[in-house]
């Protein structure tokens, strides 16, 4: 057994050893002149010409373009209204997820007083019947009113801030209605009672 271990490993140590060879040029040759890289035949390139030919396109191809062409529109503008509403609904989501968690949590008295508030909207819509500018008003009139009694802080902050939306929207009524009467009746040609015409 010694002498198989020791014959394998004779011949397999001996291959990890690295030796340098030097040659000698033999005196009797003759001089010979050294060849450049570029001269060998193994780095030449034929020079040949080539030309890029452009495959002409099957049926299938020319189809699924023409289906391209025609459908991008519309996909880039689904793009464009995906990246729209993305943050509108991740938003939206995301006052649901709050909404849910506040009500798991709800402070005490909370309840009753949605019951309430809930209350006040179906007695205005009883109230309302036979008119639809009634069902309009009064519901959310009657809930706001319940509202207030609750949350006073929060009834006079959405009071404020609605009366200054709404004299906003009022003022550019104004201004769109009175734009629209100087273009349509304060024409030029339509002034008759002008002091030069007495």
């Amino acid at each position: 057994m010694f002498k198989v271990i020791q014959r394998s490993v004779g011949p397999a140590s001996l291959s990890l050893l690295t030796f340098k060879v030097y040659a000698s040029p033999k005196k009797d040759s003759p001089h010979k002149t050294s060849v450049k890289v570029n001269e060998l035949s193994l780095y030449s390139v034929p020079e040949s010409p080539s030309k890029y030919v452009d495959e002409p396109r099957t049926q299938l191809e020319e189809s699924i373009s023409h289906i391209r062409h025609y459908c991008e529109p519309y996909t880039s503008w689904c793009q464009e209204m995906y990246s729209q509403t993305k943050p509108k609904m991740q938003s939206l989501v995301q006052w649901g997820l709050d909404s849910y968690e506040y009500l798991q949590n709800a402070p005490p008295g909370f309840f009753p007083r949605l019951g309430v508030i809930g209350f006040a909207g179906v007695l205005g819509l009883l109230l309302a019947r036979g008119s639809k500018i009634k069902k309009l008003v009064y519901p959310p009139g009657f809930m706001g009113l319940a509202a207030s009694l609750y949350y006073p802080q929060q009834a006079i902050v959405f009071v404020q801030v609605s009366g200054e939306k709404l004299y906003d929207w009022g003022l550019r009524g104004y201004i769109v209605v009175e734009d629209l009467w100087k273009e349509n009746f304060q024409k030029p040609g339509n002034v008759k009672n002008s002091p030069g015409n007495k």
